[in-house]
């Protein structure tokens, strides 16, 4: 273990030849390396048979746009909802897709269901790896062969939004909104490895956790939150962060929101967020090291 724990934190090679130090550099040469080759094995297993990728494809397509359809249907028949206007919600919608897809583009094969691999043993595999723990959970889950199919539904809904609204586009407001979008998606991962963390101690319990707080994030992210009661509200930024998702960086972007900080609430959070899931994953990480799992799978590291 504590030889394991050496090569995580002084080196980081490939898996054959000599080991390369850990600079920027390296470590960013190394990240598009392993892309480039999870891209490949994921392109392979995608399209290895034609019907199984035309299946796959098709229903993650139709579960992402049940997702969105009943709000845009509504938004459509009543030109707008509350102080949205009908383009807003699209708008908002897309955004949300969007988020919910590059979730599926880099975080696949259970990284973001963190308490399988973990309540399973599997983050065995990981461990003995030779590169740090976190370049392996940046890179495992890569899958854009997969992901994208549920991206560009959300990419072309919010192309269509921007382009019948005001004009409002500029490399400023483009900057502002990568950097939400990005926090977004981290504030979503923060969340799920927060409970995911939980399988460290109890494993088949938080695993169930874990499923629903997927499915609880995916399922409210579209929905405009106006009018909510304070409590409610509250609850719904912190205990279950689905605003973050889509509805408050979007009154940011949109102009909805008067406050000129707001842009700036969502990246904030996204830091509290993720140092938070960092304190209690290391803990639970040293738990596992000296407990181990008693449910161990032997599926693949990327199962």
């Amino acid at each position: 273990m504590a030889g394991n724990k050496a090569s995580q934190t002084e080196l980081i090679s490939p898996n054959v030849g000599p080991p390369v130090a850990r600079t920027p550099l390296a470590l960013l040469r190394r990240l598009f390396q392993l892309w480039g080759m999870y891209a490949r094995l994921d392109f392979m297993l995608m399209t290895r048979d034609a019907r199984l990728f035309v299946a796959w494809g098709l229903s993650d397509l139709v579960i992402e746009l049940g997702s969105v359809i009943g709000l845009l249907l509504l938004a459509e028949r009543f030109d707008g909802i509350g102080v949205w206007t009908k383009y807003q919600v699209m708008f908002m919608l897309g955004y949300a897709s969007v988020v919910g897809g590059l979730m599926s583009v880099f975080f696949n094969y259970n990284v973001l269901f963190i308490s399988r691999r973990v309540g399973r043993g599997q983050l065995d595999h990981t461990l003995i790896q030779p590169q740090p723990l976190w370049l392996s959970l940046l890179t495992e889950g890569f899958s854009p062969a997969f992901g994208l199919l549920v991206t560009l539904p959300g990419v072309g809904l919010t192309w269509w939004a921007v382009a019948h609204l005001p004009p409002m586009v500029s490399p400023a407001w483009l900057a502002r909104f990568t950097l939400n979008l990005g926090a977004s998606g981290a504030i979503m991962l923060a969340f799920q490895f927060l409970w995911g963390s939980l399988a460290f101690w109890s494993p088949r319990a938080a695993e169930e956790i874990n499923s629903s707080t997927v499915s609880l994030m995916q399922e409210l992210k579209t929905f405009p939150l106006d009018g909510l009661s304070a409590p409610l509200l509250g609850g719904l930024m912190s205990a279950l962060p689905v605003g973050f998702m889509a509805w408050f960086p979007a009154r940011a972007l949109l102009g909805i929101s008067t406050n000129p900080f707001s842009v700036w609430i969502t990246p904030g959070a996204a830091l509290l967020f993720g140092l938070a899931a960092t304190l209690v994953f290391r803990k639970g990480l040293t738990y596992y090291g000296r407990i181990g799992s008693q449910r161990y799978s032997n599926f693949g590291h990327r199962s």
